[in-house]
């Protein structure tokens, strides 16, 4: 079907000529023998306004032209004489390819709540606001790639089962082919996995990392862009099921390439998207007031503040304030503590390093203090915590003991003990989750929101 998108039509050398456009129908009125259709193709926060006269013959289409039905419209692209748009299509024909009860369809000409939304996920994407927000979602995926690409970084595509467990925590979803009506067991009574599948029980990933890392390992550098599931049984406006990481790694890297690399790569999604989504941030900007786009281009242009864990746990206890979570070293920075070192002490984005050995990973690199290990979190104002990485342990002797200390089975992970055993280098990497970045660009407060079918603790 030949067509043009809204997006090309409004473009200004199209004026005169005769155009078919195809999309939703926004509202329709009528007026003194005209009829004005507002249509929408999803290509651009703008629409298109669809004039219709009474001797066109378009008119008698008009009947089955309600909110929300699919047309095709044929016309000439005239330049608007009314306020609110620069061009609109005089209409000659149009075919209605899908009608719309307009009793029952859920989007009528008002505001709607982003929870009312949320109940048509479905739907949703066809407003103004998840419009704006999907369209800048694609344009920071576009730019993740465009940004890895153009640094010589190979995209791998890590399992998404796995049958270890990177973050330790324990929060994994169990993926089995076992009948649940009839569970083998073995003597103790427990479920016999050794019959399953794979033979042995396997999860769905909550990261590529690990795998990342051998590849690293052979290929320089790496990155993952795919879906991550964790089990966590939290309902905050933080948190999601499923949802998408990014994950870099680099051979022959240090925690000082590591921090590099992260605000590189913060600063050129952010220009990005100022550069390519300018209408969907200024809607955002204006319908919500939770964005600026001034905010936005200083995180493309400034340098970020590095401190370490120690000092920032200074900053915190000097705060002229109480926290809803005491503050110690030792102690994880939760939301709070994140947001007070980004909004009010630094003014702007930070990298904590170095953090207390007991609060990170097991893969982390051990400092020479022997207390500390050599990690960094991105910390963006208003979000907090949006890239987490580290400088991986390389040595095997080292690797090992903490491994023991976790009480991590070395058992499992002999693959991941033997790219210390064969050619070991100095190796770094981070993670960053993607929908967490969405909701920072686009200043929506649920992380829900940000991606089209959230996945959460009794929401499937």
């Amino acid at each position: 079907m030949e067509r043009l998108t809204i997006k090309e039509a409004l473009k200004e050398n199209y004026v005169g000529q005769k155009i078919t456009v195809c999309g939703w129908i926004r509202t329709r009125r009528e007026s003194k023998g005209f009829a004005f259709i507002v249509l929408s193709d999803g290509s651009s926060q703008e629409t298109m306004q669809l004039v219709v006269s009474g001797g066109a013959s378009a008119k008698k289409e008009i009947h089955g032209c309600n909110t929300g039905a699919a047309i095709k419209a044929i016309g000439v692209l005239r330049e608007s004489p009314a306020k609110g748009q620069k061009y609109e299509l005089e209409v000659s024909d149009i075919e209605v390819f899908g009608e719309s009860d307009q009793d029952l369809y859920p989007l009528q000409k008002k505001g709607h709540t982003l929870e009312f939304l949320r109940e048509i996920g479905h739907l949703r994407a066809r407003t103004n606001t998840f419009g704006a927000i999907f369209r800048i979602r694609n344009i920071l995926a576009d730019s993740v790639h465009q940004f890895f690409r153009e640094r010589g970084f190979a995209w791998v595509h890590t399992p998404i089962i796995t049958s270890g467990d990177c973050e330790g925590a324990g929060e994994l979803f169990t993926v089995t082919s076992l009948d649940f009506s009839n569970l083998p067991r073995s003597g103790d009574t427990s479920v016999d996995f050794s019959r399953d599948f794979f033979g042995r029980k396997t999860y769905l990933t909550v990261s590529g990392q690990l795998e990342a890392e051998f590849l690293a390992m052979s290929l320089g550098k790496v990155y993952t862009f795919g879906p991550t599931f964790r089990a966590e049984n939290s309902n905050t406006t933080r948190h999601l099921s499923e949802f998408w990481m990014i994950e870099p790694e680099m051979a022959f890297a240090d925690l000082s390439d590591d921090m590099k690399l992260a605000e590189d790569f913060i600063r050129f999604l952010c220009a990005k998207v100022l550069e390519r989504g300018e209408n969907e941030l200024a809607f955002l900007e204006a319908q919500y007031k939770r964005i600026s786009r001034e905010e936005i281009l200083r995180l493309a242009e400034t340098e970020f503040v590095h401190i370490p864990y120690t000092d920032a746990i200074r900053e915190l206890q000097n705060a002229p304030m109480t926290f809803e979570f005491p503050v110690s070293w030792g102690s994880d920075l939760q939301s709070e503590h994140e947001k007070y070192l980004t909004d009010e002490v630094m003014k702007g984005p930070v990298i904590v390093t170095d953090y207390p050995k007991e609060l990170k990973a097991f893969y982390m690199r051990m400092n020479d203090d022997g207390k500390t290990v050599a990690a960094m979190d991105v910390l963006a104002p208003r979000i907090g915590e949006i890239i987490g990485g580290s400088q991986r342990e390389e040595r095997l002797s080292v690797l090992e003991e903490r491994m023991r200390e976790m009480r991590i089975p070395m058992e499992s992970l002999q693959w991941y003990l033997d790219l210390r055993r064969f050619g070991s280098a100095p190796h770094a990497g981070f993670g960053l989750g993607f929908e967490r970045l969405v909701q920072y660009i686009t200043g929506m407060v649920n992380i829900r929101d940000v991606i089209p079918c959230p996945r959460a603790p009794g929401n499937i």
